[in-house]
């Protein structure tokens, strides 16, 4: 496990003021990193690099400290009711990343500081659903755990969650910085997934993330705090011998938690899928990917907002969802399978 170190931290006006932002000031003060302004994360475009493959691996070393302006959250299915954001983007360079669609040129790292606000309007859409309870999802648009070392939010965000009698937190990781969150007072409200794939996934695809044992014994770590725990396979992706690269990870799985076998471990599996703007920014930045992204071999599927993308045909989709649900309910009888999508 490496913690991620920015090269360079923007704050936006106010944000150094605040609760966040001094924890900031002082990861920066601590690692001696350099501190500059913005009026706005858009104003940010004088970061170095020749090409966009350098300007790309620049703004991945770039943090930028702001304020979320926009307190409505998005609709979050399947996953839960809603989603929000405490950062947008991640450290990570993982080649298929479903956010080179939507946050595609700005490939920074931001984090929020106005986290009491943010609480309050959960409190809110809350306050508006009872007397259900309230899914929230809270890695829908980057990976918190990649940055807690620097901002603490998530395990604010966890203890806010354990308070709530009727609010249920969900976040989804490729880091296992986990240690800092393992004392927080959960109360069992939030669900800890961690996002895993086959070797060759891992090896190909996932840049600087953690690797599939950081991120296992991480999950061990979890499961043992008393967090209810998850898994999310994704991208599910057919590549050469891929049933025996996802029965060695179930089986590499089961090893790890075999202690919790008995227990409603919950799986989502997400096949690999693209849209045309991803693909050309993927070719962008990663010029020598081997990543399969041929329209002609995929089924075009309308998405949300009216986005094209395109997936397995429905016979491939269908054997990979048989095979591995099946390697899941032979090793995780009690696990859970939530969905294939």
């Amino acid at each position: 496990m490496q913690l991620w170190i920015p090269d360079r931290v923007y704050f936006e006006p106010s944000a150094k003021e605040t609760m966040i932002g001094k924890r900031v000031l002082k990861f920066c003060d601590d690692k001696q990193i350099p501190i500059l302004e913005t009026t706005s994360h858009n104003q940010v475009r004088d970061l170095p690099g020749k090409d966009e493959k350098a300007k790309y691996a620049a703004a991945k070393k770039t943090l930028i400290v702001g304020t979320k302006r926009s307190m409505k959250l998005e609709v979050c299915k399947p996953s839960a009711d809603y989603q929000f954001s405490l950062m947008t983007n991640c450290p990570g360079s993982c080649e298929y990343c479903y956010l080179f669609t939507t946050q595609g040129s700005k490939p920074y790292v931001r984090i929020y500081v106005n986290i009491d606000e943010l609480f309050e309007t959960i409190d809110q859409y809350i306050e508006k659903k009872l007397p259900d309870t309230t899914m929230f999802e809270a890695a829908s648009t980057g990976d918190p755990l990649a940055v807690e070392h620097i901002t603490g939010t998530l395990k604010d965000t966890i203890e806010h969650f354990g308070k709530l009698e009727k609010g249920r937190l969900r976040l989804v990781t490729k880091f296992s910085n986990v240690d800092s969150l393992l004392e927080a007072k959960h109360n069992k409200h939030t669900r800890f997934r961690f996002s895993i794939n086959s070797r060759y996934v891992i090896k190909n695809f996932e840049h600087n993330v953690d690797s599939l044992e950081d991120r296992l014994e991480a999950s061990e770590k979890i499961a043992k705090a008393g967090y209810p725990l998850g898994f999310i396979i994704a991208p599910i992706i057919l590549h050469q011998n891929w049933k025996e690269g996802y029965r060695d990870l179930i089986e590499r799985l089961h090893q790890r938690l075999s202690f919790k076998e008995k227990s409603v471990i919950t799986f989502e599996l997400i096949q690999h899928r693209f849209t045309m703007n991803a693909k050309k920014i993927i070719e962008e930045r990663f010029p020598n990917t081997n990543l399969e992204m041929d329209p002609d071999k995929r089924l075009k599927k309308w998405g949300k907002y009216g986005r094209v993308k395109y997936v397995y045909s429905k016979e491939e989709a269908l054997e990979a969802k048989e095979y591995i649900e099946k390697l899941i309910k032979q090793h995780f009888p009690y696990g859970h399978i939530q969905y294939f999508t």
